[in-house]
């Protein structure tokens, strides 16, 4: 008869040998301690697949029983029956048409999240985001649906916006044109949006800094870690001294790297650095005119220069 040993922490080992390892047979569902041969469980359901699947099989039939994961985010759980087609007569009517549809299975509510998902799901696939920021964008739509809140604006608009503000709760930003350059939706109109959200929700976002996005733009720019720490000192002096007062961080971000690769080896030009961080060549300059009278001040004292402060450009 099998028996069954368990230690305070709910944990299935041999009474004999706690510190053995269990084999677990499959074929009979049973743990067997490795070292005395007693079966301490019996019945134990196999979570494993039901089938193999092998790429190279072509026969296009899916020998799963199964559907796809539960999803919390849906009605029910996405617990929800298929129906295969149909491949008798008797599935068909008198004009050919199938009997038996999927589309009544589905609400239109649990339609217009699955839609919205895949959006938000697209959209940080172009821009490499992880599935810790999808999973909170799709929770932050599924609020805003379920509360009803944003009656009137489209559902792209409002996963668009949900991505931004994951982003920036999960300590990523990206900036409107990034998210806009994914999605088919206007920057006003995802800005509209975004603020709604906030206040639907009764939620908050920190406050960028050009710090979140100063190792990613130096990375696109293919600038060396010295330019980059360079200009993140830049950009934080600037702040220190209150001299780019009422200007962007992403501006500020990109004024600084600018006038720190002008004083390296590694040069990049305003339109480089412009298509990089989404602004325009005159916001740079402004920016930097505002910089240049106080450079001296601005770098670190380790800096090695190629180019002196003197011969910077000026604007």
């Amino acid at each position: 008869m099998a028996s069954t040993s368990r230690m305070e922490t709910n944990k299935v080992v041999c009474y004999a040998h706690p510190d053995a390892p269990l084999i677990e047979d499959y074929r009979a569902g049973d743990m067997i301690c490795s070292e005395c041969g007693l079966v301490v469980g019996d019945r134990v359901i196999d979570v494993g697949s039901e089938w193999r699947t092998f790429s190279n099989e072509k026969s296009g039939v899916d020998p799963s029983r199964v559907g796809g994961p539960e999803n919390p985010l849906l009605s029910g759980g996405d617990l929800s029956t298929i129906i295969g087609p149909g491949r008798g007569d008797a599935s068909f009517d008198s004009f050919g048409v199938s009997k038996y549809q999927n589309r009544r299975n589905i609400s239109s509510n649990d339609r217009a999240l699955i839609n919205a998902f895949r959006e938000i799901n697209t959209m940080a696939d172009r821009i490499n985001l992880p599935k810790t920021i999808v999973d909170r964008a799709n929770n932050l739509f599924k609020q805003v649906h379920d509360g009803k809140n944003l009656k009137g604006r489209a559902n792209d608009a409002i996963a668009s916006a949900c991505l931004y503000i994951a982003c920036r709760q999960e300590g990523v930003p990206r900036t409107f044109k990034e998210i806009c350059a994914v999605s088919k939706i206007s920057k006003r109109e995802i800005g509209r949006c975004f603020k709604l959200i906030l206040k639907a929700l009764e939620t908050s976002v920190e406050l960028i800094t050009t710090a979140d996005f100063m190792s990613r733009f130096c990375s696109n720019l293919g600038l060396p870690n010295s330019v980059q720490r360079a200009a993140t000192h830049i950009a934080r002096k600037a702040g220190e001294l209150d001299i780019v007062s009422g200007r962007s961080p992403i501006s500020v971000a990109a004024a600084a790297i600018y006038m720190a690769s002008q004083a390296s080896d590694d040069k990049r030009s305003q339109k480089e650095i412009g298509d990089i961080a989404g602004v325009a060549d005159v916001t740079i300059r402004q920016s930097y005119k505002l910089m240049y009278p106080f450079a001296a001040k601005l770098f670190p004292e380790d800096f090695k220069f190629a180019t002196p402060i003197e011969f910077l450009p000026q604007m």
